[in-house]
């Protein structure tokens, strides 16, 4: 019964992960990446969150706007490029949002 709860739970976590992802996406008209994928659901796995404005050009573990994923900063602090910190930590960051700006 608790595996059967876990694995429902995650899979309910990762739903909404890539729901705000999904509606940017949809919003452009492009499906999601396989590494979009994989990024959305490492975060739910190991908690983690999406911290915006503190990545170094071409760490970036996704973006939203300008490009679409993985490595593809141009360059430091783009205030939509995001990496993937544990969760309470992006505040702790000098220029941390978790949110796009």
């Amino acid at each position: 019964m608790n595996r059967s709860f876990a694995t429902a739970t995650l899979a309910a976590a990762l739903g909404l992960a890539l729901a705000g992802t999904t509606q940017a996406q949809q919003q452009s008209g492009k499906p999601l990446t396989k590494e979009q994928k994989m990024t959305m659901e490492r975060m739910v796995k190991n908690n983690l969150e999406m911290c915006y404005g503190v990545a170094a050009r071409g760490k970036n573990d996704c973006a939203e706007g300008q490009h679409s994923c993985v490595g593809q900063a141009t360059r430091d602090r783009e205030p939509d490029s995001f990496v993937l910190v544990p969760k309470g930590d992006c505040q702790k960051l000098a220029g941390g949002k978790t949110k796009a700006s």
